[in-house]
């Protein structure tokens, strides 16, 4: 699901075996233009949450390394943590998430359904297992438009 440009796929591809190293999950990357500058901004993610400490390290690790392989450099460079109304975009986001409630939006409505909220019961090999009223269903990743946890407080 994740829809990166180019240079955030490559920062991307760049960091994950240096950010899960350090014992993180890298979440996502995006390059933007925001006013005048541009931004690259990492998402990383950690059991029991993500500290300024820890952004810090991954950006003194990264830092350098975008540096000399990126194609062009942001003016802004940003270590963040994903937050809790982020979208689910990866296998690794909804299994993170087994046993949370989420809202999910499929490409192509199923059933006559287009929206539903459900509980993630597992994932497999690029599909989504969820409780939705009482019933198991299943759902390839890759139909799924978006899905976000349901907060509420």
């Amino acid at each position: 699901m994740a829809n990166r440009s180019k240079i955030a796929q490559l920062a991307f591809d760049l960091a994950e075996p240096v950010v899960s190293g350090l014992g993180y999950d890298l979440v996502d990357a995006e390059y933007k233009k925001e006013g005048p500058s541009y931004f690259l901004r990492i998402y990383i993610y950690k059991k029991g949450g993500i500290g300024i400490e820890d952004c810090e390290r991954i950006s003194k690790t990264l830092d350098p390394i975008f540096d000399h392989s990126l194609p062009t450099t942001p003016d802004f460079f940003e270590v963040s943590s994903p937050g809790l109304d982020r979208p689910l975009t990866t296998e690794a986001d909804f299994a993170r998430y087994e046993g949370e409630e989420v809202e999910i939006e499929l490409t192509t409505p199923a059933d006559g359904l287009a929206k539903m909220e459900g509980t993630i019961l597992r994932v497999e090999q690029g599909d989504v297992y969820f409780s939705y009223k009482g019933k198991d269903i299943r759902i390839a990743i890759d139909e799924i438009a978006t899905a976000k946890r349901c907060i509420r407080f």
